[in-house]
């Protein structure tokens, strides 16, 4: 937590695993799923080099348990363990993970049989979960725009 409190500016952080061979429930519910789950919505924290099975099983379970989504990159792709989408936001989960950011019009767009209004809430819940990052950006309307991106 000190590390990422002394950087106030960058909003993506990784934990590397390598190496990691055993981990118990508790350390990973108290050390790494909480540290994400304080932080979810305004500072993006992912795993990197989860190799080990068990430690994976552990951290999941820690993480599901108290709805918290932990992305986990495995070289250039990403894949989210823990607390899970509802159904209905699963489609918007999976458009947004397979970019690196996403924008409401464009899941709209993307055949998904989505308005934008509707396609801009599923992504505003799937960061206010913890799923996605977002930051604002002009839109071509003048007004503003939200990009999501994965988070890693």
């Amino acid at each position: 937590m000190s590390f990422i409190e002394a950087r106030p500016a960058q909003q993506m952080f990784k934990i590397s695993m390598e190496e990691v061979e055993r981990i118990d429930a508790s350390f990973a519910s108290e050390a790494i799923v909480e540290l994400i789950r304080r932080y979810r919505g305004s500072k993006g924290i992912c795993l990197v080099g989860l190799e080990d099975a068990e430690v994976r099983f552990n951290i999941d379970l820690a993480a599901a348990r108290v709805g918290v989504p932990v992305a986990i990159w495995n070289g250039k792709s990403i894949e989210m363990i823990g607390g899970q989408p509802s159904q209905g936001n699963r489609e918007a989960l999976e458009f947004a993970l397979a970019r690196p950011q996403a924008r409401a019009a464009e899941f709209a767009d993307s055949g998904a049989n989505v308005s934008i209004a509707n396609a801009s809430t599923k992504f505003k819940q799937l960061w206010e979960q913890g799923f996605l990052m977002r930051s604002e950006s002009a839109a071509d309307s003048g007004g503003v725009e939200f990009l999501y991106r994965r988070i890693g």
